[in-house]
């Protein structure tokens, strides 16, 4: 049996809970369906100090929380579900999951993305404690520190940059010689004094009791393995957008991006994409939520249009 809603958001993080407190508010039947743990990658935040409104920084388990009560205050239903498909009818579209189906003239993709890592020992143990996937969230918190960045791509090269305004030095991780950054990206870094690049290596494992302490590095050329000292690592080598769901609906997106316009929506009517899944995403929280109440407020009015009630 398929439930009925007026809008459907798969995803739980904080693009999913922003845009259920706006449909909320509008007085719009809301489902979230959340396939791990409300909060997303949010819940592994050890400190969040970027979110407007908390001078003194907050866990980001704490936020969540607040973020959920919020949203389902104004009657937003949260379930732990996950989304295998949309298919779409006129101008419903139907949402399936591994439990049942549910079917909303709105639904809005918030579904995150998952930072690739580099699954060595003491990466998960220390995943928050000095291992981090986001040097604008987690910078700050590593001022006059040793830190190694892990990657060859223009994340790599601009958050290294970005880093270097706190750390004590930066070592460079990469396992080949070339990069796939643009050029001058790789020259600011690899000029800039406290940098060090250390190439055609790969680290095998992360130290470290309660925080990093260090990182064992190997050279893929000589086998030659040795121990570096440092007290964070952050890890660039991309990430993957939780969309293989929309296999049937938007197979050439199906795994990757989802170009929007300037109101979130797709090509399609009525499908919305927020957050880190959107195409140009900054994927900040507060850039998560902005997108979020772009959408929501948009299917409000899509809404209407959709149901012919104008």
């Amino acid at each position: 049996m398929t439930e009925q809603y007026e809008v459907v958001i798969i995803g739980g993080g904080p693009a999913g809970l922003g845009a259920a407190l706006y449909t909320g508010r509008s007085m719009m039947s809301t489902l979230v369906l959340e396939k791990l743990v409300v909060g997303g990658q949010l819940t592994l935040a050890a400190d969040v100090d970027n979110y407007l409104g908390f001078d003194e920084g907050i866990m980001g388990p704490d936020l969540v929380e607040k973020m959920k009560v919020h949203a389902e205050r104004f009657g937003a239903v949260i379930r732990s579900e996950e989304v295998t498909d949309i298919t779409v009818e006129g101008v419903l579209k139907t949402v399936h999951t591994g439990s049942g189906q549910y079917s909303a003239p709105i639904v809005i993709v918030a579904s995150g993305a998952t930072h690739r890592k580099l699954e060595v020992p003491g990466e998960k143990e220390l995943s928050g404690a000095g291992v981090s996937y986001c040097a604008t969230c987690d910078g700050p918190f590593f001022r006059d520190k040793r830190l190694v960045v892990v990657g060859g791509g223009d994340a790599a090269m601009t958050e290294g940059i970005f880093l270097t305004r706190f750390a004590s030095e930066i070592k460079l991780i990469h396992r080949r010689q070339g990069f796939r950054a643009q050029a001058i990206h790789i020259e600011e870094l690899r000029n800039h004094e406290k940098v060090e690049f250390i190439l055609d290596t790969v680290v095998t494992e992360i130290h470290g009791d309660k925080s990093v302490q260090g990182v064992t590095i190997k050279n893929v050329q000589t086998g030659d393995e040795r121990r570096l000292e440092c007290d964070g690592v952050f890890v660039f080598i991309g990430h993957d957008p939780n969309t293989g769901f929309l296999k049937t609906l938007l197979a050439e997106h199906a795994g990757g991006v989802i170009p929007t316009d300037m109101n979130m929506e797709t090509d399609i009517k009525g499908l919305y994409a927020v957050g880190d899944v959107r195409k140009g995403s900054y994927r900040q929280i507060s850039t998560a939520v902005s997108d979020a109440t772009v959408a929501a407020m948009h299917a409000e009015r899509r809404i209407k249009t959709l149901l012919g009630a104008d």
